[in-house]
């Protein structure tokens, strides 16, 4: 069975993301994810009983995580609803998405639920016995932080990439400023009219349940760890390493929070839909690997192989959505795309709302669906790179039904 796989449009949403250490820094990131969902499934009206199908993205373990997404389905109260728990880095939300579009395709489910969770804050210090070394001593990490400065493989933190790439091309540090600037006026189009583009997806204010999901303990207005940038202020910055370009404003900061989407039948993306005059369908992925040690260069080539499997060309393209870590992956993209760096990534990105890993992806895909939808419809394009120099991209088209 070949059939065609859609977003019902308005079926997805994102919490606010808050910065490391933050106001969510308290929550199970999976018992969260559940939270939210039941939540977001009833204001939609989208009943559990739809649901015969589910995908969990998530990157950093929590406690019991094992159970992965027959425990988050339960939780929610869709207790006959199994599926895998995926992880992929920063392209886990393109990921789950290429999944559960292969499972609606093939036949296998009509209606395929994707939730992405991660807690960044409090990450797990894990213990690894080895009765053969020295004395029985075992290995040790803090998963979080020992990864983001430690690529096995290519020996090099996350940082070293984006100076590696940064070199390659010649991009100052002042270039990488100047399109942070402009990425944070972007964002603030997403704020205007009381956030009017958020609460297309965000159900705003947000109540943060206390760790027993009992009560609200605060509230999160928006994204929690954006700050206002000048040119000014940018400038006094240095580089975080020494003879490197990259400071820490031309690059994004961990996150907790989650997303989820749906994807069903294209018969039943009319009906549940919060406007069923609007399709939205998923045309293409790309997946690459590039060279050891320069991660943010690996989505031009992924974004390639999605364009080559929609039969498109950049030019085709009314918007472009980025996760971007460091503002050099930006300015890579446009130089070897050439599509205009000032137009991508409009109403925000991952490089000023944060970055809590398996979920960004997912809600940049989101943004995306919706700026497209603002316009009128149109086709667009998502990538974003991932650990061990990778990356993924997805194509999707906005029209009418």
């Amino acid at each position: 069975m070949n059939r065609d796989a859609e977003i019902p449009y308005g079926a997805y949403w994102s919490t606010p993301f808050a910065r490391w250490q933050g106001s969510l820094a308290h929550l199970h990131s999976l018992e969260f994810a559940a939270h939210v969902a039941r939540a977001e499934l009833a204001r939609r009206d989208i009943p559990l009983t739809d649901i015969d199908h589910g995908i969990l993205g998530i990157t950093v373990p929590q406690r019991q995580s094992f159970y992965g997404l027959p425990w988050v389905t339960g939780m929610m109260g869709a207790e006959d609803v199994a599926g895998p728990t995926i992880s992929q880095a920063c392209a886990t939300g393109a990921r789950t998405l290429a999944t559960a579009c292969h499972e609606v395709r093939s036949g296998l489910s009509n209606s395929a639920l994707i939730l992405t969770t991660d807690r960044t804050s409090n990450g797990p210090h894990v213990y690894y016995p080895a009765p053969a070394g020295p004395g029985g001593t075992g290995a040790h990490e803090d998963v979080v932080m020992d990864n983001f400065s430690h690529d096995p493989y290519a020996k090099n933190a996350m940082i070293d990439t984006a100076e590696n790439v940064a070199a390659k091309y010649q991009i100052g540090t002042e270039e990488q400023h100047d399109l942070v600037l402009r990425r944070h006026e972007q964002y603030q189009d997403a704020l205007a009219n009381d956030q009017a583009f958020q609460k297309r997806y965000m159900s705003l204010p947000f109540d943060v349940p206390d760790n027993r999901f009992r009560k609200s303990v605060t509230t999160l207005t928006g994204d929690e760890g954006v700050f206002a940038v000048t040119a000014e202020g940018l400038s006094k910055l240095r580089p975080v390493k020494e003879g490197g370009s990259i400071t820490f404003g031309g690059q994004t900061h961990p996150a907790d929070g989650n997303v989820g989407l749906l994807v069903t039948t294209a018969e039943e993306a009319s009906e549940r839909a919060t406007d069923p005059t609007i399709r939205v369908r998923v045309l293409g992925f790309g997946q690459s690997r590039t060279e050891k040690g320069f991660m943010p260069q690996a989505p031009v080539e992924a974004a390639r192989r999605a364009l080559d499997a929609a039969d498109l060309r950049i030019d085709d393209m009314d918007a472009v959505k980025s996760h971007n870590p460091f503002a050099v992956n930006d300015i890579v993209f446009s130089r070897e795309t050439g599509f205009d760096l000032n137009a991508m990534n409009n109403f925000g990105c991952s490089l000023i709302w944060g970055h809590p890993q398996g979920p960004t992806g997912l809600r940049c895909i989101i943004e995306l669906i919706e700026e497209l939808a603002l316009r009128g419809g149109g086709r667009g394009l998502f990538q974003g790179c991932a650990a061990g120099d990778s990356a993924m991209s997805v194509i999707l088209e906005v029209g009418n039904r």
